[in-house]
This record gives C-alpha cells, sequence and structure tokens, in this order.
C-alpha cells in the first residue's frame, strides 16, 4: 500500500477553497492534512470543523496542523506539527492523539519525533517545489536515509508529481504528501489516478 495524502494550502487554489476539498475528498486520498497555518486559532477552528466535515462525508480522515487544542476541543484524534512545536507539547497530550505526525527535514528530525511518540513523519522536500522558493531541494538519498533510520511510515513531501511518484516509492517511502498539485488541479481525481498509476 502506498499512500498519497493532500496537504492544503488555500492561498494556492484558483477557486473557492471549500469546494476544491471537497472535489479532492471526492476523489479518496488516504487523508487531508489541514495545513493552514497563518489562521488565527479561532478561524483555524471554524475552517477546520467545515474541512472535516467534508472529508467525513467521503470517507477521508481529516488531520489536524500546527492546532493541538483544536483537535482535542474537536475531539480529533490525528495532529501533525512540526518538530519544535511538537517537542513542547507536553507528553499526555501527545498521546492523546492516535495519529501523530511530524514535519522532518533531518535524519536527527526523524529519529527525535519516533522518540516523541509519532506514528509516522513526512520528510522533505524532497523535490524542487514552489513553496519553498529559492531552498534546495534534499533529494532521493536524503529521503532513504530518513526511511532507513526509523520504524515509521515516511511520507515523501515538496515538489512529488506523476513524474517522479516512482523514484519516492523506490527510496523507501510508504505514501506522498501533495500540496500545489491537488490545490491547483482543475480534475483532482484525475490527478490522483496518474500518481497511484506512476508510483
Amino acid at each position: 500500500m502506498f499512500d498519497i495524502i493532500c496537504v492544503t494550502d488555500r492561498k494556492q487554489c484558483n477557486g473557492n477553497f471549500l469546494a476544491q476539498l471537497e472535489r479532492i475528498a471526492a476523489a479518496s486520498p488516504a487523508a487531508v492534512i489541514l495545513r493552514e497555518k497563518d489562521l488565527t486559532a479561532g478561524d483555524y477552528a471554524d475552517l477546520f470543523r467545515r474541512v472535516r466535515e467534508v472529508c467525513r462525508s467521503h470517507n477521508v480522515d481529516c488531520i489536524a496542523h500546527s492546532f493541538p487544542q483544536t483537535a482535542l476541543t474537536a475531539s480529533c484524534n490525528a495532529l501533525h506539527m512540526p518538530l519544535h512545536r511538537l517537542a513542547e507539547l507536553p507528553e499526555g497530550e501527545r498521546r492523546a492523539f492516535q495519529t501523530l505526525g511530524a514535519s522532518c527535514h533531518s535524519v536527527e528530525d526523524a529519529v527525535l519525533a519516533q522518540r516523541l511518540g509519532c506514528t509516522y513523519v513526512t520528510a522533505g522536500h524532497v523535490f524542487a517545489t514552489t513553496c519553498k522558493p529559492g531552498l534546495e531541494p534534499r533529494g532521493l538519498d536524503f529521503l532513504q536515509a530518513v526511511c532507513a533510520a526509523v520504524d515509521l511510515p515516511v511520507y515523501a513531501i515538496g515538489g512529488i508529481s506523476p513524474e517522479n511518484i516512482a523514484s519516492v516509492r523506490a527510496a523507501g517511502a510508504a505514501g506522498a504528501c501533495v500540496m500545489g498539485g491537488f490545490m491547483a488541479a482543475e480534475d483532482p481525481a484525475a490527478l490522483l489516478a496518474r500518481l497511484r498509476e506512476n508510483c
């Protein structure tokens, strides 16, 4: 099984964000990570409720990002955090989540994430991406090293496309996260089909 996860960035949507999320969720990715870190806690909570309803209507997991209290208040058992912020959470809060992920940018990051109780990590950015303009991608050797260093599912992130997804799987990743591709796709179902066919 090779999972493909949608990571959101509403600013990359050409049209209505929730309408795009509806199309993405209807295509049945493995999960949607609601990554809207610029919002206030209140605005994020409002958006999370709406996105979670969309995901639930299509039986797609919705993972909160960066707002642990929102997740706890909403009885959501899935959270993704930047690693440095995850390390600041009390152990009791970390243990409250059945699914716990962290963004990792080195082998050391991934090892720490595993020690903190993560159930998966994202590793990136693997390829050049508009999300990280001007920053050199870490590449497939980096991804392979992270996969070898931890006993957790590792999801590649950063510039993942139908053209390179097979190399991500070959490096040992359990799946891939796609942001810009899904956000801008006129036909998310067709994009997901191509990703699945090529991996």
